[in-house]
């Protein structure tokens, strides 16, 4: 019975992702509906302790996918607004959100400042959903700036959550000390673990189809799980992962892509759909009114005044501050924090897990209808460019792969036009940068010396590797020293590509000189029986 509704739930929540692409509603909304739909059918389900266990799981693999996609060079320009937003934008929304719960709604002190703490963050799943799916692409890299927020911003609020719960149940660690040991031993998790991720990635050889991905998931849970036992903020450390190994480039990205993909969309589904059937519906309807107050506020006072603070001497316009203050949708990570909140068994005198269930509701519903207006209200619409990352994106998570080459002063290509260069294969000029400029290419463009053209096709993947050697040139190789055009060679055997020491690819043309510690790759010819 249990797999006929876990199939049930599947298939629906595939028709939820279809409308939620096609109107622009952040599908997890629909997932969560689907999950309170299903309290209707009358099976009770209030498994805290479960749902608590699997949100961390299903969070952890979210976060870690979202620093996974950050692309740090493209992102370069509004990385420090996007770490300012993430750490103390969430403070001061959380703050500000605290002290409206305790003098206008009446709540106490610590319970006023612990709701502010667990609602405080924005949702990435929500924010990226309507960026993607209306092709919201916004000026002067603003929807950059949002994503880096969006998908670093839960560790502070986690943080927040744990100071005033430990208050609130009468811990005696101090405030600082808390403080110190989540923000601190999470970086240096998260950091050390990339290293050694790093290392295992390029130092072991996984030619069997499917390992890789077991590694970097692996390193993924015992990341968190090494930074939760030490006390630091096992979610930001998962977060460092994701960025630093996601930014690298390696043989089976493409592979980790495709797999968490589909891995982190199961999940996502997943806890969502258990959110939704965790909470009653008669607590839903008695929860609104307070819930409708503080999103009211959050929406309207907190996040603008927060923004406009701290974004302001960044000299961010009128339009841009309008649209980055409608983008802060609550998502799951406050609900999850909520769970873990009532799984400590502290004394509440408020439903503080229907309250936030509620607001972010009411936010995605009511903020996530109305964003892509603001935006082109606004005039904050970039329509000549697009949202879904840069060429980096499309090489991985496509079948398209793009090359660069230098143009130097002797060669044949200079002055002549795209139109002239003579491509007889199925591949296209698809950038030229010139002087650290982007030339966009058309048939009447004249290559110049010193211009760097990247050229696209479609990319060929060999699963298997069949006929690749990989051989490292040492000081007593003989071909230490000597021009590629030189070395004895067989017929059958070409060098295809050349990695020197330093991790620079190189085009192995029959002037190159190999060096000690240069990598070569050697295709060589066979014939399967």
């Amino acid at each position: 019975m249990y797999i006929l509704i876990v199939a049930v739930v599947l298939l629906l929540a595939l028709l939820a992702v279809k409308f939620s692409n096609r109107y622009g509603i952040p599908s997890f909304l629909l997932f969560i509906i689907l999950g309170i739909s299903f309290n209707f059918f009358g099976k009770d389900f209030n498994n805290y302790r479960f749902v608590d266990e699997f949100s961390s799981v299903a969070l952890l693999i979210i976060m870690f996918y979202g620093g996974f996609g950050t692309n740090l060079q493209m992102a370069k320009s509004v990385t420090t607004q996007g770490v300012i937003m993430a750490s103390a934008g969430v403070v001061l929304t959380s703050v500000l959100t605290g002290a409206f719960c305790y003098f206008v709604l009446k709540i106490s002190f610590v319970e006023s400042m612990l709701l502010g703490s667990v609602v405080g963050s924005t949702d990435f799943a929500s924010v990226s959903s309507i960026l993607r799916s209306k092709n919201l692409n916004l000026k002067y890299s603003t929807a950059s700036m949002l994503e880096i927020e969006s998908g670093s911003n839960d560790p502070t609020a986690y943080t927040m959550t744990m100071i005033f719960l430990s208050i609130l149940m009468g811990s005696k660690t101090s405030v600082f000390k808390l403080i110190l040991l989540q923000v601190g031993i999470g970086l240096l998790i998260g950091f050390l673990m990339a290293k050694l991720t790093e290392k295992l990635i390029f130092k072991i050889d996984f030619s069997q189809d499917g390992l890789f991905t077991v590694l970097i998931i692996s390193c993924a849970l015992l990341t968190f799980a090494i930074s939760k036992n030490l006390g630091g903020n096992a979610f930001l450390s998962v977060y460092v992962l994701g960025i630093m190994i996601g930014n690298l480039e390696y043989y089976r990205k493409k592979e980790v892509v495709f797999f968490f993909d589909g891995f982190s969309g199961i999940m996502q589904i997943g806890l969502f759909f258990l959110l939704g059937l965790l909470a009653d519906p008669k607590s839903i309807v008695r929860a609104v009114p307070v819930a409708f107050l503080v999103m009211v506020f959050i929406t309207i006072i907190a996040r603008p005044l927060a923004s406009i603070l701290l974004l302001k001497p960044f000299g961010y316009k009128k339009n841009q501050l309008i649209v980055i203050s409608a983008a802060g949708f609550r998502g799951a990570a406050a609900i999850a924090f909520a769970i873990m909140v009532i799984n400590s068994n502290a004394k509440l005198s408020v439903d503080l897990f229907h309250i936030i269930f509620v607001i972010c509701l009411l936010s995605c519903l009511i903020q996530g209808s109305l964003f892509p207006i603001i935006c082109r209200k606004t005039d904050m619409i970039d329509p000549d460019d697009t949202v879904l990352k840069t060429f980096n994106y499309y090489s991985t998570k496509s079948d398209v792969g793009f090359i660069e080459t230098k143009i130097n002063e002797h060669s044949e290509l200079v002055g002549k036009k795209v139109s002239e260069i003579g491509l007889h294969f199925d591949i296209i000029v698809a950038k030229i940068i010139r002087d650290n400029k982007l030339v966009v290419p058309r048939g009447d463009t004249v290559i110049c010396a010193d211009d760097t053209v990247v050229i696209g096709g479609k990319s060929y993947f060999d699963p298997t590797g069949y006929g690749l050697v990989e051989i490292t040139i040492s000081d007593k190789n003989n071909w230490n020293g000597k021009k590629l055009k030189d070395i004895d060679m067989i017929d059958t055997e070409l060098v295809v590509m050349i990695q020197s020491k330093n991790g620079e690819i190189i085009v192995p043309t029959g002037n190159v000189t190999l060096n000690v510690g240069d990598k070569l790759i050697i295709l060589k010819e066979t014939v399967r029986l």
